[in-house]
This record gives structure tokens, sequence and C-alpha cells, in this order.
């Protein structure tokens, strides 16, 4: 098993943040990492997602929501081939921050399992891809509240 998390805060509250993370559809303006998402973030069903890891070669996966609960987590479990080849846990959790909880904090994270994670995983580039995309998030949330406007 191996698991790489990173986190970031926004100064936006987590219902703002929670708004543009499930807009899929603007995914391809702002996310330059998970530049796809189609389907309903509804648990049981299955999303058509699209990563494109920094110099690594992009992806396309169709992973189970597991979690759905708004607005603090969505997680979904992705396979390559049969359970436990390559498996992938991918979540997203919003945390409200300070006593008022006008800031969050976004934790991406992904647990990943199975014989072929030591030969496929590249560490590094989803390490860069998760960063990208909390910064490119952070953004777009805190000019949605008028921070940086």
């Amino acid at each position: 098993m191996q698991q790489l998390e990173r986190f970031v805060e926004i100064d936006a509250p987590p219902a703002a943040v929670w708004a543009v993370l499930l807009a899929f559809e603007r995914y391809p303006e702002w996310n330059p990492f998970v530049t796809s998402i189609e389907g309903e973030p509804v648990e049981g069903s299955h999303l058509r997602v699209r990563i494109e890891p920094p110099r690594s070669r992009a992806m396309t996966f169709e992973p189970e929501v597991v979690a759905a609960e708004a607005p603090r987590r969505l997680a979904w479990l992705g396979r390559l081939g049969a359970p436990f080849v390559f498996d992938g846990y991918h979540e997203f959790r919003l945390e409200p921050v300070g006593e008022s909880g006008e800031r969050t904090r976004f934790l991406q994270r992904e647990t990943f399992r199975g014989a072929l994670v030591p030969l496929l995983l590249d560490e590094e580039a989803v390490r860069a891809g998760f960063d990208a995309m909390n910064e490119a998030l952070k953004t777009r949330a805190e000019r949605r509240v008028g921070v940086h406007a």
C-alpha cells in the first residue's frame, strides 16, 4: 500500500470550495490535473475521469463513487483490471478552519494498492498533479467569494 496526500488552505468556506469541486463541466477551464470528469457524484455510480499528470502520460478511467458527503467529502475507487492489480482510492476532503468556518483545509489523498503499484506509480508526477490542482482550486474558490477578484 502506498498513500499520497497534499493539503492546501483556502480562503473560502467549504460550501464554496465544494461548489467549484463538483462543477465537473468547468474542469477544463481551471483544472490542470483532473482535466475532465463525466457522471454524477452519487454513491454507487461510476464516473469517467481523465487525469493529466505533469511530465507523465494521461489516462482515463471509470471509478466507482464510494462517498459523496456534501460539502465534506468525495471519494472514488478506480481499478486497473482485476482487484488488487492496481487499485486507487481517491479522496477529496474539505474541513472548515477557524471559529467562523470561513476558510477550508482541502485534502487530496490517494491510496494505491496492488501488485503493479511499484511498476506503474509515478509518485512525483501524481504529487505534482495534486499540488497543481490544489492551487488552481484555491485560486478559483477564492475568486468565487471575492478574495482575489
